[in-house]
């Protein structure tokens, strides 16, 4: 196995007072991941014998991973380590247009689990404070689509999948796995990947349909109300 270089550089950036901006080296595939992490914001004491959850978020295809941070707040008021998470690099192949996009994405996606199972690899040796075994995955569109792979290929591993309007890969059906999906009004998503009713009353399964958003506007810069909107249903369903 090729060594492992873990690099990190910190430096303040403006979305938050209290996130850092850092670049996390994977020298075995000679990838420089951008990353931003802020710790909890509620004065919980996180120890290694009373470790804090972890809360990965995955930005949507061609948006900053700095731009959700009406997600990432929130988790940091519940005593999160947040850690967003800039999957698509200049270097990349551009995301495949064509269908079937289970098989013409699968390598973007693949791409992005892999990343994140080496940041959780990387980071749980620097923040042993916190439970990198019992993740929290947020994402939207392909991010939400890269945190379902993640989810169905690391099952033991996550506790939670939070989507906004991901429309590719299938929601986990898994009775260990909690799972909010909410959904924008003016795309479908493709067949199978949302739950049935019959499947939504075996499963820990929350989706819901918010009238008159759009797939793009599921971000910081989207229209107040639905920034608002979906801040309250990921709240509530967190708590």
């Amino acid at each position: 196995m090729p060594q492992t270089l873990f690099y990190l550089t910190l430096l303040f950036i403006s979305v938050s007072s209290y996130a850092s901006e850092a670049f996390i080296t994977d020298i075995s595939r000679d990838r420089e991941i951008p990353v931003s992490i802020s710790l909890p914001t509620n004065n919980v004491k996180c120890s290694k014998q009373n470790k804090c959850p972890v809360f990965f978020i995955n930005a949507g295809y061609g948006m900053s991973h700095n731009r959700y941070t009406f997600a990432s707040d929130e988790f940091n008021k519940q005593g999160y380590l947040v850690i967003a998470v800039a999957h698509e690099l200049k270097t990349d192949p551009t995301l495949n247009v064509h269908p079937p996009y289970m098989t013409t994405r699968m390598e973007n996606w693949h791409r992005g689990v892999v990343t994140l199972k080496f940041l959780v690899n990387e980071l749980a040796a620097k923040y042993a404070e916190y439970d990198f075994s019992k993740l929290t995955l947020f994402g939207h569109s392909n991010g939400g689509d890269i945190s379902a792979l993640y989810a169905a290929m690391y099952p033991d591993e996550v506790s939670v999948v939070i989507t906004l309007d991901h429309r590719r890969m299938l929601l986990p059906r898994n009775k260990n796995i909690r799972v909010l999906t909410l959904r924008a009004s003016d795309y479908p998503a493709d067949a199978d990947v949302l739950l049935s009713d019959k499947e939504l009353d075996e499963f820990p399964v929350t989706q819901i349909r918010i009238e008159k958003s759009r797939h793009n506007g599921m971000y910081d810069g989207g229209p107040n109300w639905l920034v608002k909107r979906m801040s309250k249903e990921i709240a509530k369903f967190m708590n």
